[in-house]
C-alpha cells in the first residue's frame, strides 16, 4: 500500500489523513462543494473534489468514490466510519476495481452489516438476544402485527446503518406509521438503503461494546470495552473506557460473545460488537459495526494501539499488533463536540465557527475535523471534533474533563459544551449513589436547564459554479465559488455557469407573529405533512426538516389553518417563516353550509 483514498470527510478524515503519515503512505481526500475549504481537504497530500452538495451525490455516490481513487492513483481505500463504510457493494467495487479494500471482507459486511442476518448469526454464536422480526418489514402494518404480539415499546431500525440513522422507538401504537416512513427515510439518506427491521426495545437499559481486530491470519482479539450510554436521538455524546460498574462475569461474558460473533463471520480488521445491558443485568446482543467506531479513542488510550495504523497494517497482510486482551492503562472519556443548540432540544446548527480554541495539557487530546473559519455544512453530521480525556482512574479523568472543558472555546456555532459542563456535576454520571445513565437518561432524567444558543446565519451554500478556461494552450474546468464567479461574470445571477439554475433556498427571517411557523433550525423542507389550507390542531405535526442526516419534526403552535410559504425540497435557515396559520373556517350555529361557502 502506498497512496491511501479517504472515502469521507471531517473529523475522521483528518484522522485518518494523519494515520497514514505515521505509517508512511501518502493520503488523498475527497471533497463536496461545500468541503473544498474544510480541513481534511487542506490536510490530505492531495483532495479531488467529488463535485454536488448532499451525500447522495458525494459520499455516497460509488462511482464518483472509484474514478476519485483512479484519477490520484491510490491503491487503497479506507472508507472512515458512516456514509459507505459498511456498504459490502462499495467494498466490492474497490477490489473490483483493483485497490486495496481497508475493512472487513464484503461477505462479513453482508453478514453482519445486514441487522437481521446479524441477529441469527448471533443466536448461533450463544449471544443472548431480544425478540426481533426475522427479515426487513415492507409495511406498517408489519410492524403493528409484530407490536401486537410482543408489546411495545419497539425499535425500528434500518437494516444496513448505524450510528442512531433511521432508528426510531414506538411507544404508542397509532405512531407506528409515521415512525415507520421516517426510520426508511433517515435510513435511506444515511446510508443509501432504506430497509427496517424491528425488535423490542429494552426501557433504560445501558449501551456497552467491546471493541474487536482480527487479522488475516485467524486471529481475533478484544481490546476492551466501552460504555456508550449517554445518548440523545440514539447517537452518542459521551463514550468511556473501560466500561465502568461491570461485574468481572458480565466483562468476559461480552468479550466472549464478541469474539465468538467475529470468528464465526470470519471478520477480519476492525469492528465493535454491541450490547444493551438492563437495569437486571441481562445482557442483550445489540449488533455489529463493521467499521471504525467514532469512540475508538477511548480504546486507543487505555490500550495503547494505534488503531486506524492497526487497521493499515491489516490490509498490508501484517499480524496483529496485541494478539490477548490488554490490561487498562487507565480510564478513558470522550465527550462528542457536535454543532448542535442544547438550549433547543439538541437542534443541528449548521453554521461558521468563528473561534476554536481547543483545550490542552495532560491527558487532553482533541480530534477536530474544523478550525476557526471553517463553516459546518447543513448537508452533513454535526460533529465537529471530539474531546478525549484520560486518567489513572475514572475520577481523576472526570477532574481532568471538567478543566478540558472548562478551557474549551468555541463561537459562532451552537455547540453542546455546556451539556457536557452540565453532565460533570450530575450526581447520575459521577455515580455518587450509583451509575444511573441509560440509553434514554438525557430524554427521562436530564432536568438541567440549558439556554438556548445566540445563533449566527449559516452561509448560503451554492453548488461550485464551472468555467471553462485554457492553461499553457491546454482547455481545463475550473470550479470557482458562485459568489466569486458572479463578481467576475455579474450576467451569471440566478445561474451557473454550467446554465443550471440556482438551488431554491428560504433565507429571509421574517419579523414572527403569533401565526407564523418558523423553521427551528437550518436544513431542507424534507415533506409537508399536512395540506395546503387545512386545519390543524395545536401539537399537529405539519412538516418536517432534515439537517445534518436526521430528521426534525416541525409542529404547529397553535390551532389554524395552513398557508405554506415555502415548497418542500427548499433549503431554509433557522428563523425563516415557512407557513402561517389563518383564521379556522367556522359555520355559524342554525345555517346551513351552502350558505357560508
Amino acid at each position: 500500500m502506498k497512496k491511501v483514498l479517504i472515502a469521507n470527510r471531517g473529523e475522521i478524515a483528518v484522522r485518518i489523513i494523519r494515520a497514514c503519515a505515521d505509517y508512511g503512505v501518502t493520503s488523498v481526500a475527497v471533497y463536496a462543494d461545500p468541503d473544498i475549504d474544510a480541513l481534511h481537504a487542506r490536510m490530505a497530500d492531495e483532495a479531488l473534489g467529488l463535485g454536488g452538495q448532499r451525500p447522495a451525490e458525494t459520499y455516497l455516490h460509488i462511482g464518483k468514490l472509484i474514478d476519485a481513487a483512479r484519477r490520484s492513483g491510490a491503491d487503497a481505500v479506507h472508507p472512515g466510519y458512516g456514509f459507505l463504510s459498511e456498504n459490502a457493494a462499495f467494498a466490492r467495487a474497490v477490489l473490483a476495481a483493483g485497490l486495496t479494500w481497508i475493512g472487513p471482507p464484503p461477505a462479513a459486511i453482508d453478514q453482519l452489516g445486514d441487522k437481521v442476518c446479524a441477529r441469527r448469526l448471533a443466536l448461533e454464536a450463544g449471544a443472548p438476544l431480544v425478540a426481533g422480526t426475522p427479515g426487513p418489514v415492507t409495511s406498517a402494518d408489519e410492524v403493528v402485527a409484530f407490536a401486537r404480539q410482543h408489546g411495545l415499546p419497539i425499535a425500528i431500525k434500518a437494516a444496513f446503518g448505524g450510528g442512531g440513522r433511521g432508528l426510531k422507538v414506538v411507544w404508542k401504537m397509532e405512531d407506528v406509521a409515521e415512525q415507520f416512513a421516517s426510520a426508511v427515510r433517515e435510513a435511506t439518506a444515511a446510508f443509501g438503503r432504506g430497509e427496517c427491521f424491528v425488535e423490542q426495545f429494552l426501557d433504560r437499559p445501558r449501551h456497552v461494546e467491546a471493541q474487536v481486530m482480527a487479522d488475516t491470519l485467524g486471529q481475533v482479539v478484544v481490546l476492551g470495552t466501552r460504555d456508550c450510554s449517554l445518548q440523545r436521538r440514539n447517537q452518542k455524546l459521551v463514550e468511556e473506557a473501560p466500561a465502568p460498574f461491570l461485574t468481572d462475569q458480565q466483562r468476559e461474558r461480552i468479550h466472549k460473545a464478541a469474539r465468538d460473533v467475529c470468528r464465526r463471520a470470519g471478520y477480519v480488521g476492525a469492528g465493535t460488537v454491541e450490547f444493551l445491558l438492563s437495569a437486571t443485568g441481562a445482557i442483550s446482543f445489540l449488533e455489529v459495526n463493521t467499521r471504525l467506531q467514532v469512540e475508538h479513542p477511548v480504546t486507543e488510550e487505555t490500550c495503547g494501539l494505534d488503531l486506524v495504523v492497526e487497521q493499515l497494517r491489516i490490509a498490508d497482510g501484517l499480524p496483529l499488533t496485541l494478539t490477548e486482551t490488554p490490561a487498562s492503562r487507565g480510564h478513558a472519556i470522550e465527550f462528542r463536540i457536535n454543532a448542535e443548540d442544547v438550549g433547543r432540544g439538541f437542534l443541528p446548527a449548521p453554521g461558521p465557527v468563528l473561534v476554536f480554541d481547543a483545550p490542552s495539557g495532560p491527558g487532553v487530546r482533541v480530534d477536530s475535523g474544523v478550525a476557526a473559519g471553517s463553516v459546518v455544512p447543513a448537508a452533513f453530521d454535526s460533529l465537529m471534533a471530539k474531546l478525549i480525556v484520560t486518567g489513572t482512574t475514572r475520577g481523576q479523568a472526570l477532574a481532568r474533563a471538567r478543566r478540558a472543558l472548562a478551557e474549551f472555546r468555541i463561537e459562532g456555532v451552537p455547540n453542546v459544551l455546556p451539556f457536557h459542563q452540565a453532565v460533570l456535576r450530575h450526581a447520575d454520571f459521577l455515580a455518587s449513589n450509583g451509575f444511573r445513565v441509560h440509553t434514554r437518561w438525557i430524554e427521562t432524567d436530564f432536568a438541567t436547564n440549558l439556554s438556548a444558543a445566540t445563533r449566527v446565519a449559516p452561509p448560503l451554500q451554492e453548488p461550485l459554479q464551472h468555467i471553462s478556461v485554457e492553461l499553457n494552450g491546454q482547455r481545463m474546468r475550473l470550479g470557482l465559488p458562485a459568489a466569486m464567479l458572479r463578481g467576475l461574470a455579474p450576467g451569471l445571477d440566478g445561474a451557473t455557469a454550467d446554465g443550471q439554475g440556482a438551488t431554491e433556498e428560504a433565507t429571509a427571517v421574517q419579523p414572527r407573529d403569533d401565526a407564523a411557523i418558523a423553521a427551528p433550525m437550518s436544513g431542507v423542507l424534507q415533506a409537508w405533512k399536512v395540506e395546503e389550507g387545512a386545519d390543524v390542531a395545536p401539537g399537529q405535526l405539519v412538516a418536517v426538516l432534515e439537517a445534518m442526516k436526521m430528521e426534525t419534526p416541525v409542529l404547529a403552535h397553535r390551532a389554524g389553518r395552513l398557508s405554506r410559504l415555502v415548497e418542500a425540497g427548499a433549503q431554509v435557515v433557522a428563523g425563516a417563516v415557512i407557513a402561517s396559520l389563518g383564521k379556522l373556517c367556522t359555520t355559524p350555529r342554525g345555517r346551513d353550509d351552502a350558505e357560508f361557502p
